[in-house]
Formats: C-alpha cells, sequence, structure tokens
C-alpha cells in the first residue's frame, strides 16, 4: 500500500522585499559599526536570493505610505530605524497573520488533491516554530474551514527548518494505519517577525535569509483518479549530526526569537551529509556515491547559498539538479519547515525551476533539510502517474 502525497500547494504573504532594499535599510542603522555594515553586504550580496516576502508591511515603503495609519511593528516611519518590538508584541503578529497563510495554503491543496474535499479529511497535521498561542494552527484549520469538529490534530512545534519531515512522518504513519484516512499537512513560519538590527554576526545572516511563507501537503494512502500524478512517500529517515548542537538554534528572547546560524554550519552538512543519506539510500538500493543512478531529482532544503554549494560539491549534483532548490532560495528566501515543500510542489508539477524539463513518472526524488542538532531529515520519495 502506497502512502502518497496527493497535492502541495504555497502561500506567501503579498508584501514583497527586494534583497538590495533590506541590505539598504539594515546597512543605514544608526550605530552600525564599519565591521557590521561590511558583515551586512557581504551577506546580502552573497545570499542569491533576489526578494523575499513578509507579513510585516511596514518593511515595505510603498506598501506603508498607503496605510499611513496602521501602527508600524519594525520600522519607524518617520526615521526608517528599525524598531525592537517586545517578544510579545511579535508573538500577537504572528497570530494574527498566520491564519490567512494556513488557509489559503490549505485550501489551493484541497482543489489540487484530485476528488477530495473537506469531507474527507481526517487528520491535521501542523508544524511552525516562528510563534505560539493555543487553540493553535492545527485548531484555526479545523475551525475556519469547516472540517469535522471529530478531525483528528496534531501540531509540530519549534523543530525548525527540517519539521515538515516529521510532519510527513507523522501522517504516513496515521495512513498507515488506516489506509482510508486523509491527512491535511501545513507547515507555516513567520520567520520575518523576528527581525533584529543587531550587530551580532548570526543575527546578520538571520537576516539575510528568513521569510515567510506556508505550504500545505494532501496524504493519503486512496488511490488517486487516473491520470492523476503523486509523490509516493517510499521512505523518511533522521539523524544527529555528532557536532553542531550550538551551531544552529532557536533561543527566546526579550525582543524576538533569536537564531543562532554560525558561519561552520555549511561546513559541517559538507562533511556529514554522506554519511546522513546512508541508510536512506540504501533502502533504494544504492550507496551515495551510485545515487546518480537510481535518484533524478532532488529537493534540497536552501537554508542559504552556502548549505546549497556544500551539499552539491559533497554529493557531486549538478546545477540542473540543484535548479528547484537554488530557484526557491532565490524567489522566497528560507521560509524554516515550509520551504522543502515549494521545492517537492514544483517537481510534483513536472517541471523544474525554469519550466522547461517535466519530471518523468517513476523518477525518484530524494529530499533533505537541516535544523537544530544539527538535524538532518531526508525522505526518498517516487513520483507516479495513476495509469486509467
Amino acid at each position: 500500500m502506497a502512502v502518497s502525497i496527493r497535492s502541495v500547494a504555497t502561500a506567501v504573504p503579498p508584501t514583497v522585499l527586494a534583497q538590495h532594499a533590506m541590505r539598504d535599510l539594515l546597512a543605514a542603522q544608526p550605530g552600525r559599526s564599519r565591521l557590521a555594515r561590511r558583515l551586512i553586504a557581504s551577506a546580502f550580496d552573497a545570499s542569491a536570493i533576489d526578494t523575499r516576502h513578509t507579513v510585516v508591511t511596514d518593511l515595505d515603503t510603498a506598501v506603508r505610505e498607503a496605510d499611513p495609519a496602521s501602527p508600524p511593528l519594525l520600522r519607524d516611519p518617520a526615521t526608517d530605524a528599525v524598531l525592537r518590538p517586545g517578544t510579545g508584541a511579535r508573538n500577537a503578529a504572528y497570530a494574527a497573520a498566520l491564519p490567512p497563510l494556513l488557509l489559503a495554503a490549505a485550501r489551493e491543496a484541497l482543489a489540487a488533491s484530485g476528488d477530495l474535499d473537506l469531507a474527507d479529511v481526517t487528520h491535521v497535521v501542523t508544524a511552525s516554530c516562528t510563534g505560539f498561542f493555543a487553540p493553535g494552527p492545527d485548531y484555526v484549520l479545523v475551525r475556519d474551514l469547516g472540517l469535522a469538529p471529530t478531525t483528528r490534530r496534531l501540531h509540530i512545534g519549534y523543530m525548525g527548518c527540517y519539521a515538515a519531515f516529521p510532519a510527513l512522518a507523522a501522517a504516513r504513519s496515521i495512513c498507515a494505519e488506516d489506509p482510508g484516512a486523509v491527512v491535511l499537512v501545513v507547515c507555516a513560519e513567520l520567520c520575518s517577525l523576528h527581525l533584529d538590527a543587531s550587530d551580532d554576526p548570526d543575527a546578520i545572516v538571520a537576516a539575510s535569509v528568513f521569510a515567510d511563507g506556508a505550504a500545505a501537503a494532501v496524504v493519503t494512502a486512496r488511490p488517486a483518479p487516473a491520470g492523476h500524478r503523486v509523490l509516493d512517500i517510499d521512505e523518511l529517515r533522521t539523524t544527529l549530526t555528532p557536532v553542531g548542537e550550538q551551531d544552529m538554534a532557536w533561543t527566546i528572547g526579550d525582543h524576538g526569537f533569536e537564531m543562532v546560524l554560525s558561519r561552520y554550519v555549511p561546513g559541517i552538512i559538507h562533511e556529514h551529509i554522506r554519511g546522513a543519506l546512508d541508510g536512506l539510500l540504501a533502502t533504494a538500493g544504492t550507496e551515495v556515491a551510485d545515487a546518480h543512478a537510481v535518484i533524478e531529482r532532488w529537493a534540497v532544503h536552501p537554508g542559504g547559498r552556502s548549505v546549497l554549494d556544500k551539499v552539491a560539491a559533497a554529493l557531486d549534483l549538478d546545477a540542473e539538479q540543484m535548479a528547484p532548490s537554488r530557484a526557491v532560495l532565490r524567489e522566497f528566501g528560507n521560509m524554516s519547515s515550509a520551504t522543502v515543500l515549494f521545492i517537492l510542489q514544483r517537481l510534483l508539477a513536472g517541471e523544474d525551476a525554469g519550466g522547461t524539463d517535466r519530471a518523468a513518472d517513476g523518477e525518484r526524488v530524494c529530499a533533505m533539510a537541516f535544523g537544530p542538532g544539527l538535524t538532518v531529515e531526508s525522505a526518498l520519495l517516487t513520483l507516479r502517474e495513476n495509469p486509467a
């Protein structure tokens, strides 16, 4: 019995931040040291990001001017100073701004699932690490989508960029236990709420890559309609690297969540990614060195440009294989747990980053993401079109 991802859909807030504009805003903050300005220029210019999306409308000058009465959260309209609201104010903004993204992604995923609708959903699994409220995102989906009040719910909190994989693992286990189950998985993150104009190098790197977005997947073992493309979930694995616990972490401060993303993270991933994938690839009858003979498509979480560069070098992946990951990074930045689903959406749609290379029926996909711990989560998937 195959448990499959029937559909993946994404949603982003309408406010778009140009990378060069954010670079200039942060570099111009009063009291910036010369070293900090150099670090900002280096981090932003080397990020391989063009645009990101945010729920913080006052970060965009045009949006702010269109609604001058709206109280600013992170940018003073008179001085352009980056403000430092308390964690409570940031979290209140999270609770207000997250539901529309959750619902938009969920509705689109269900609409694209083939023959499933709201009445078919039996379980909801949500993941988010950029805020808290209770009843939480899982409750919001049941209430506002009009799902049955008996819908089983699970929220996965504070696991970081790899949380889509535990969410999919939970969905797969549910469907293995109950072949009639339909699980709505939604990952949503509002990373930009925790922007800080600190001179700290980790804060500068975080400010240069993180963004807001949501992605939803419909997971079920029910047979798909004829001609419908799915991603079979063949295998899911997790592993901890022997080093890196202090190099990638979230902590809760008085002025937002503080991201630790040290300059050593890409090197740690480069050194340990082959070993982290050994067990996963063994289930496909191959080893890392020979994976290209078995794995046609790759979905690598774009934690940053350096992370993608190091993974590509360690696994000997070419530009075409990395294209979907680099495209998502370029257009959206790092949206934490939602990001890898943005890549899987492209692969399930059958197109690469340029929309010219249709992924073929039966192709294998290796997906991976990295987060606090340092944790490596990975999956083997198969693209399949249900026969008539």
